[in-house]
């Protein structure tokens, strides 16, 4: 019996995780639509609360401001069903210059998101909320991590490159403001820029397959 209750329990707090991520999407969906509709300005947190039938203190708990609203309309544009896909696919990968090469890819699609989200936003007067988020920043070079690894592991990595430069290199590199250089001031296609970025990676970083 006693195992029967700490499953239960598993349960439960699953259902509740579930329910407040649900509740989470819910908050955001109205903030999104109301924003578009009305405008920045003349949406209120008490609008965003009554759109979403949730309380006042709710949506302030979890967002703060409405500016903590536009960035998660923006972060969820980011990291949408999209790039995890991307990713998935991206560790599956076991050519070491394919995996290098989705790593433009995934910085294209983050970024060519972004933007659109933020045309979006900014046609509803929407003020465009600090993109250079340190955290998140500090997260993609922690997760950038895995493919030098991938790399070194491999053979790949350039031999007059140490560990450090090379993870430099690559988080330097797919930063949104290289994208935003590129892309949006100087006109670039996105495929363009993916396609540039994949042979900038691949020519920094990686020694050429032996041949056996």
């Amino acid at each position: 019996m006693p195992p029967k209750k700490k499953q239960q329990r598993v349960y439960s707090s699953t259902n509740r995780e579930q329910h407040a991520e649900q509740t989470r999407q819910r908050m955001i969906d109205a903030a999104r639509k109301l924003f578009l509709a009305v405008g920045f300005d003349r949406t209120t947190i008490d609008a965003v609360a009554s759109e979403a039938g949730v309380s006042k203190p709710t949506v302030y708990a979890a967002f703060k401001s409405k500016r903590g609203l536009v960035a998660e309309i923006l972060n969820r544009a980011r990291f949408g069903p999209g790039y995890g896909q991307l990713v998935k696919q991206a560790m599956t990968e076991s050519d070491p210059e394919a995996r290098v090469r989705m790593a433009a890819r995934i910085s294209r699609q983050v970024y060519d998101s972004e933007r659109s989200e933020m045309e979006l936003l900014r046609g509803a007067g929407v003020v465009s909320p600090d993109l250079s988020d340190e955290q998140r920043e500090q997260n993609r070079y922690v997760l950038q991590k895995k493919l030098i690894d991938f790399l070194s592991e491999a053979g790949r990595l350039r031999q007059d490159l140490d560990y450090t430069t090379a993870r430099d290199l690559l988080y330097v590199l797919t930063a949104r403001d290289l994208y935003r250089q590129f892309v949006v001031v100087r006109g670039w296609d996105p495929v363009k820029y993916e396609e540039w970025l994949a042979d900038t990676l691949v020519l920094l970083l990686m020694r050429a397959a032996s041949k056996n």
